[in-house]
């Protein structure tokens, strides 16, 4: 065990300088950067597109972003201050009509206009832009996540970013130059970094700049339907940039200090990061993360709607499960839908149970610490999730009232007041089990083997006191697989003899609860009931017979 104590800064500091977890890799880089470029404050950012619908990927930059924040404050102590800024770039043009909105019909009417321009197609925000920034701040809110909303739209047009626009003028040529290369020819011969607002239309104008003037601060353009000359300064919201300059504006604008993105924007990182040199401000540290997939492999998008919506999610799981899902492997692609649900709201009472048994150093490795931001909880959870989907499938349990009625006979003083956690819980697998279990369950029919090895254990449950432990009921569960075709020549039993295959495992929830897969058994059978654990079986003899 370590001697190093946590709660000591100095202790804790020494730890987080040796510790291989991610976000004191990236903390560090941070650490590194002050040397070279000493600051009184250290701002972290995130981005957000209100082209669509706030997902999780958006929830899951944030979360990480805070995980890398909380190990920066470790690392120096706290001694620096810092802040995360998470901008909205809702002066973008809405460029399609999503997929998952009301009256697309209406929105098609204000294709080009900033978002913060179009009608709340929901009716309930001054605008679609105001909508989709309301309802990202509403769940960053839920989770407690310490940080300072900016809307791209206000610091345009409030001034914020005068100077930092001024600069880009002034250095437009450097721009160009870096902006050209990147570009097709077709569209390099018309590009300009400036995007004029019409003043006659409102919409964010994607036309060639046919004059700039640095001194006065304006650029000039030739009005595509009027065709006349318009001049227009680039300051005060009457213009904005394209994204890659606008990303480079933004972090020498409010002088960002860190600010990850998908892997997706590789490039455009790099470039945005030339752009901010070019105006004398040094890039961002921060990585590339991997992107979230859906259950064709496909990458999720706002616009399609094709992920997982961050209510979705808590429909189905606790917001601490979501936050473990974005801890993990940040550089690997994940498949982001319903099936990865279960996993992770077990995983994460695993990773709450062995916390206080790991010493110092493995507890800054444990997801759990960076999650609950140093302070995890104590962990108090009778049953897995697993278990809870398998009680309600075996019972078609689809109310709460039932389901505690087998929780309190398996654990005597475990009430939904006492474990509102679990009570919580009970909620999110009754609506997974409606939504996506009892829609695909299918019992299979077993074969004359499987129904002889099906009444032995049925025989041998029956025969078992009330009380035994669900170890107990395990261990019969187990020797009563210990038979062809089951037997697992590879994996022995703790007496040397063969043991059993998860076929054994698979063929009773296929067969008993017409699902491919289940939690240990015997804790299964010792929460449900030997009873009923035998009924159950009867019935899937007797539908087979």
């Amino acid at each position: 065990m370590s001697t190093l104590d946590p709660a000591n800064p100095n202790d804790l500091r020494a730890l987080a300088e040796q510790s291989n977890a991610w976000p004191f890799e990236q903390a560090r880089a941070i650490v590194a950067r002050l040397k070279k470029k000493p600051k009184d404050e250290v701002l972290f950012a995130t981005g957000y597109g209100p082209s669509g619908l706030p997902h999780i990927g958006t929830f899951g930059e944030v979360a990480r972003t805070t995980m890398v924040r909380h190990a920066f404050r470790v690392l120096t102590e706290d001694k620096i201050r810092t802040r995360l800024i998470a901008v909205s770039d809702d002066m973008d043009g809405l460029r399609k009509v999503p997929d998952n909105v009301p009256n697309k019909e209406m929105l098609t009417e204000y294709l080009g206009k900033p978002l913060t321009s179009v009608p709340d197609p929901f009716g309930t925000h001054p605008s679609f832009g105001a909508h989709n920034n309301a309802r990202l701040r509403a769940f960053l809110d839920a989770f407690g996540f310490d940080y300072e909303f900016a809307s791209s739209t206000e610091y345009y047009k409030s001034g914020k970013f005068d100077a930092a626009l001024l600069r880009v003028l002034e250095r437009i040529e450097q721009v160009m130059a870096i902006m050209l290369p990147s570009l097709r020819e077709e569209r390099a011969a018309s590009y300009s970094p400036f995007l004029p607002i019409c003043p006659r239309s409102g919409v964010v104008l994607y036309v060639p700049v046919v004059a700039h003037d640095a001194r006065a601060g304006t650029i000039s353009y030739d009005d595509p339907e009027t065709k006349e000359r318009v001049t227009l300064p680039v300051t005060g919201g009457h213009c904005k940039l394209q994204w890659k300059p606008d990303w480079a504006m933004r972090w020498f604008a409010l002088g960002i200090d860190y600010e990850m993105a998908g892997k997706d924007l590789i490039d455009s990182v790099k470039l945005s990061g030339k752009i901010c040199t070019a105006l004398g401000g040094l890039p961002p540290e921060g990585f590339n993360y991997e992107l979230f997939l859906d259950e064709q492999g496909q990458k999720i998008s706002k616009s399609k709607g094709n992920g997982l919506t961050i209510d979705e999610w808590l429909r189905y799981a606790s917001p601490e499960s979501l936050s473990l899902f974005m801890y993990r492997e940040p550089k690997s692609a994940k498949r982001l839908y319903f099936d990865v649900i279960p996993r992770n709201v077990d995983d994460y009472q695993q990773f709450l149970d062995g916390f206080p048994r790991q010493d110092a150093r493995q507890q800054l490795a444990n997801p759990v610490w960076h999650i609950h931001a140093g302070h995890p909880p104590a962990a108090d959870m009778p049953v897995t999730f697993q278990l809870l989907l398998t009680l309600v499938s075996s019972s078609n349990a689809e109310n709460a009232a039932t389901l505690w009625g087998f929780i309190g006979r398996y654990r005597p003083g475990v009430t939904p007041q006492t474990h509102p956690k679990l009570d919580a819980m009970v909620g999110y697998a009754i609506n997974y089990y409606r939504d996506f279990v009892a829609p695909t369950k299918k019992f299979r029919e077993p074969t004359d083997t499987e129904r002889a090895a099906l009444q032995d254990l049925r025989d041998a449950l029956s025969q078992l006191p009330p009380e035994c432990s669900a170890e107990e009921i395990q261990n019969v569960v187990y020797e009563i697989g210990r038979r062809e075709p089951f037997l697992d020549a590879v994996k022995k039993g703790k007496d040397g003899r063969p043991g059993v295959s998860l076929d054994w495992f698979n063929m009773l929830y296929q067969v008993l609860l017409g699902q491919e897969k289940g939690p240990r058994f015997g804790s299964f059978v010792a929460v449900y009931g030997l009873p009923n654990a035998v009924t159950m079986i009867d019935g899937a003899l007797a539908r087979s017979g």
